[in-house]
């Protein structure tokens, strides 16, 4: 009776899984990464491509970006570090998204979320005040096709890339981002 209902048990979990997986597939077509592209990025390597869906099921790419400064930021509505530093994104973003730079003409964030609930990330979105275009994510939590190619394990994790699309620091947060974008300037 035991091995009956560990059985039945895991035929749940099972169908919930997949029940959960079929009903996020419009948001799972996001570009997955060549294994080479899968090893730890440095700085001076060319960011990856990302193209994920936003809220409204639109594709955006990180290549649409091209000319500009962008934070790529990986976080989620769930992660309490990753809320207590979006004031900081926002108000740096507020700050610099005109500015002109030495190698870029403004500052963009691209924020990727590890969520897998869409209305906890719209949520986010709006509590957070994050006023920027470029939220993405396919809704697979730590399964996200761009988290897997960055490398990304813990969250908050960012990613300053230049006009060129060349990674220029990596995890900048609070004072030490706004720093880094006024050295930057023209």
């Amino acid at each position: 009776m035991k091995k009956l209902s560990l059985l039945i048990g895991g035929l749940a979990l099972v169908f919930s899984t997949a029940t959960l997986t079929s009903s996020q597939n419009n948001y799972s077509d996001a570009v997955a990464a060549p294994a080479e592209q899968m090893a730890t990025l440095s700085i001076g390597d060319k960011a990856p491509e990302i193209a994920m869906r936003d809220p409204q099921g639109n594709i955006r790419k990180l290549s649409d970006l091209k000319g500009k400064i962008v934070l790529i930021d990986f976080w989620a509505s769930w992660c309490r570090p990753c809320r207590m530093e979006n004031p900081n994104v926002v108000r740096t973003y507020g700050q610099y998204k005109d500015a002109a730079f030495k190698n870029g003409d403004g500052f963009e964030v691209f924020s990727v979320s590890l969520d897998r609930d869409k209305s906890a990330w719209e949520k986010g979105i709006a509590q957070d005040k994050l006023v920027w275009k470029n939220h993405v994510s396919d809704l697979q939590f730590w399964r996200n096709a761009a988290a897997r190619t960055y490398n990304v394990n813990s969250i908050p994790a960012t990613f300053l890339i230049d006009g060129d699309g060349i990674i220029i620091k990596k995890n900048l947060r609070g004072k030490a981002l706004e720093n880094t974008l006024a050295s930057l300037k023209r």
